[in-house]
């Protein structure tokens, strides 16, 4: 190797260094999730215009009903052709907005 070359390496190997980001804007931003369940499907109720849905999901560990809003279209389809339906085991998580839990997932619980 030459002098330039080597001179040209050290200088990008000490500029990638100081151009690397901080370690905290490396980290991924904190999830909103309040909380989460698994249990059956205890009821589902429609809205008339099907843009959102209140499911009553029994809570597997505290045995307590908990009452899930649901507005994403992919779940609602499933309400809707029965994919999902009363009895079905579902994990959800959900957050907490205006007064009301909101689903951020709503999932049949799978395995074999």
């Amino acid at each position: 190797m030459n002098w330039t070359t080597l001179a040209l390496t050290g200088a990008l190997a000490l500029s990638a260094g100081a151009s690397s980001p901080a370690p905290e804007a490396a980290l991924p931003a904190a999830e909103t999730v309040v909380g989460k369940l698994t249990g059956p499907v205890v009821s589902i109720t429609p809205a008339e215009d099907w843009k959102s849905a209140v499911a009553v999901l029994k809570d597997s560990k505290t045995d307590e009903e908990v009452e899930i809003l649901v507005d994403d279209q992919l779940t609602l389809e499933k309400f809707k052709d029965k994919r999902i339906s009363v009895g079905d085991d579902i994990r959800c998580k959900y957050e907490l907005k205006d007064g009301k839990k909101r689903s951020t997932y709503f999932r049949k619980v799978g395995g074999c």
